[in-house]
């Protein structure tokens, strides 16, 4: 519980200062709209969360949910349902592609996903004709409900993360997936060496990396009502920082699914505040800073983390 108390100090701060500062912040309208919105980062750094855990990365969700948003807008003629599971086939395609090659070719998980994210981009500026594409007329009432509507008054994207992370976290707790995960995070030699099948369970891991993915690409072509083939720059940056800034190591072997989404909510809540802030009139920051903060937030988490694993060396040294 003490190394998550400075994220849950820092998000409680942070909320504290929202709603004294802002006559908004606390309105029923904002709170679903962070909520809607940030319900793709939190999908896709629920997934981000199995690949490192397992001591991997994944630098492809990005483009695996522009790709499925594509996807998603040009299956929407046949119907909401079919276009969400269009979306989520491909990303979980995309996976499955990414596990596969990396535990039968034996190629660093970096260097795989960011072909994987290369060719995902591409395919998606293929399919969309280097243009947004729109979802079918007919769709708009079943599809984009998917994105834009609500259930018993809670938005359908924030259900559906939630849904998510709730299963990652009793699957990451309670299943001998879970359990293989930080196995395998741990040291990947001895996971083999007692007998776990370490490459099903890594296909596994990419695959369910691709299906979030590839749902939040649903989404989004769902919220915008097109599929948006040059979107998710930079989303594998923010889902790694949510992911480590919730105390997950990148070196695999210990993480924690709610702790992911208390990261997410950390970054979401910052670009919430500084968009009120641009409202108030002080400052005036463009949308490419988000991609500055997200940055120096990874940099400042890893050199912590850096740290934190050089005095666990040295005591463990010392102990011997």
């Amino acid at each position: 519980m003490k190394k998550n108390l400075p994220i849950l100090l820092a998000l409680a701060a942070l909320l504290v200062f929202g709603v004294t500062r802002y006559d908004h912040f606390a309105s029923a309208y904002n709170i679903t709209s962070f909520w809607r919105y940030n319900s793709m980062f939190a999908l896709i750094s629920v997934g981000m969360a199995f690949v490192i855990i397992t001591g991997g990365i994944d630098l492809s969700v990005g483009a695996v949910a522009a790709l499925a948003s594509v996807v998603a807008a040009l299956a929407s003629s046949h119907g909401g349902v079919v276009a969400v599971l269009a979306g989520a086939g491909a990303g979980l395609a995309v996976g499955v592609l990414n596990g596969l090659v990396i535990t039968h070719m034996r190629i660093l998980p970096f260097i795989v996903t960011l072909a994987t994210s290369l060719g995902a981009h591409g395919m998606a500026l293929l399919l969309g004709h280097n243009d947004a594409v729109s979802i079918a007329a007919a769709a708009d009432s079943s599809f984009a409900n998917f994105g834009q509507g609500d259930l018993f008054g809670l938005p359908i994207p924030g259900i559906v993360a939630a849904v998510a992370a709730v299963l990652g976290w009793l699957a990451l707790r309670s299943t001998r997936f879970g359990r293989h995960a930080l196995a395998i995070g741990g040291s990947e030699e001895a996971s083999r060496l007692m007998g776990l099948n370490v490459d099903r369970t890594l296909v596994a891991v990419y695959a369910l990396s691709g299906l979030l993915a590839g749902l939040a690409g649903a989404i989004l072509a769902a919220q915008f009502g097109a599929g948006q083939p040059n979107e998710g720059i930079g989303w594998e940056l923010f889902a790694i920082s949510a992911v480590v800034l919730g105390g997950t190591l990148l070196t695999g072997g210990q993480g924690s699914i709610a702790m992911t989404i208390a990261g997410v909510a950390l970054l979401g809540l910052v670009f919430n505040l500084l968009n009120f802030e641009n409202g108030l009139g002080f400052i005036s920051l463009s949308a490419y800073w988000q991609s500055v903060i997200r940055g120096v937030f990874l940099l400042l988490v890893i050199v912590l983390q850096a740290r934190v694993l050089k005095k666990r060396v040295a005591v463990t040294k010392l102990a011997h």
